[in-house]
């Protein structure tokens, strides 16, 4: 009988053990969570220690030749407060500016007041209670004004603009008591900052991708990825019962084919692309026509091509999306928004640059692909485009706002840098040597 028993506890002790490794082994159970807390990734614990209450967000007030004055050049010297009634609207004739406007909708999202809890960011008037502080530079208005020619005599105005900038936030008491650390600062140009972006490196930046930016100025541990505003308008009324009938280009791209960097790519698929009736392959410049021509062929098309530009995104990635066209995602180095959140690969498809230029390969499997998992993925973007749409007043779940709440997501870091910066007193070797 005690033979019998001590084989029961036996069997049961094996079968135990053996569930727990076939667990460990799918991923299904996190052990060093459940039994060894102390392995636990130290910024995991703290982010899921984060409450569900807005973001209180301090905006400084700077002159308005900071912000708004340059979208109309008029009293750029302005001191007085910006408001949600004196707030001036984004130009409709901006052209490409609008894909790095960023900056003014999230300034515009803070002079809102009638979202409640509604909103990812709260306003607060005392900064003692504020948990980021919002620098109002529109660093990327200031590049394609004061200095799109880096040669232009006009970059200095862009330059002077950050020094006095930086003069103003030194002499910050919040900006000294963390070293910038909560401080939110606008960035989405790749050229943006681009004189004294290394004095502000330990802010949080909104960024579209890191291509121009070395890792000591920015990164994705501490940086939020943000997408471009789109430029076409968005599909609203896409209600087509067979949307996949419906489009009968298989495969769009419109834009430059001679760029640089990661870009030389575009030039490449021209010649691996041609001779395919269902492809649309076009060279173009940016024009409020060819902006036209680019909505209307991407309504028209199943798959929209996304190769990387000068740097490894674009614009035309999110084009695509409010377009309900399935983007094709050609980039080795992209980093992508609000991707803690969304699955890209239930919207898009992604090709390595070395399987884009393999003849034929990428053309062939998007004609092979199923019409009802093209559906599906059709249908989800239409489900995600509203996290991509930018607007005044702000929406729930829009882009604003999951860019606010990506902000909140870097709180945890944020905190953990101040309060270590704090007791160091030599440089912190977990960065000593990085580049």
């Amino acid at each position: 009988m005690k033979g019998s028993t001590k084989a029961i506890l036996l069997s049961l002790a094996f079968g135990f053990v053996l569930l727990i490794t076939y667990a460990i082994f799918i991923g299904s159970v996190d052990v060093r969570s459940r039994f060894f807390p102390l392995l636990q990734n130290p910024l995991q614990t703290l982010t899921s220690s984060c409450t569900d209450r807005p973001l209180r967000v301090y905006m400084y007030n700077i002159p308005s030749r900071f912000h708004v004055g340059m979208l109309n050049q008029g009293n750029t010297n302005d001191s007085s407060p910006v408001t949600a009634q004196n707030l001036p609207p984004w130009p409709q004739n901006s052209g490409l500016k609008l894909q790095h406007s960023m900056e003014y909708w999230m300034m515009a999202s803070l002079l809102y007041d009638g979202g409640g809890q509604d909103m990812e960011a709260l306003r607060v008037s005392d900064p003692e209670s504020a948990d980021v502080f919002f620098v109002p530079f529109f660093s990327s208005l200031s590049f394609n004004t004061h200095g799109h020619n880096m040669k232009d005599p006009e970059t200095e105005v862009d330059h002077k603009l950050q020094i006095d900038l930086l003069e103003f936030l030194g002499k910050s008491i919040y900006w000294q008591r963390s070293g910038g650390r909560d401080h939110v600062i606008c960035m989405t140009h790749p050229n943006a900052f681009r004189f004294l972006g290394e004095q502000v490196n330990a802010s949080i930046f909104i960024v579209v991708d890191f291509g121009r930016h070395p890792k000591t100025v920015s990164n994705l541990y501490k940086d939020v990825v943000s997408p471009y505003v789109h430029v076409v308008d968005s599909f609203v009324d896409d209600a087509n019962p067979d949307p996949f009938e419906s489009r009968p280009i298989l495969l769009f791209f419109r834009g430059g084919t001679v760029r640089k960097d990661e870009g030389i790519v575009r030039a490449k698929l021209a010649k691996i692309l041609s001779g395919y009736d269902d492809v649309h392959y076009e060279q173009s410049v940016a024009s409020t026509e060819n902006i036209e021509l680019s909505k209307q062929g991407m309504r028209l098309s199943k798959f929209c091509l996304h190769p990387a530009g000068d740097t490894p995104s674009s614009c035309r990635l999110f084009d695509a999306i409010v377009s309900h066209c399935v983007p094709v995602i050609v980039s080795d180095r992209i980093e992508l928004p609000f991707e803690d959140e969304l699955d890209y690969t239930q919207f898009s498809l992604f090709f390595s640059v070395q399987e884009a230029l393999r003849p034929n390969y990428m053309v062939e499997q998007l004609q092979g692909f199923k019409k009802e998992r093209w559906t599906e993925m059709w249908q989800k973007l239409k489900n995600v485009s509203l996290h991509f749409e930018f607007q005044f007043p702000p929406r729930k779940e829009d882009g604003v706002n999951m860019l606010w709440r990506q902000v909140k997501h870097k709180i945890p870091v944020v905190t953990l840098a101040t309060h270590r910066s704090r007791r160091l007193k030599i440089p912190d070797r977990w960065r000593r040597g990085r580049h």
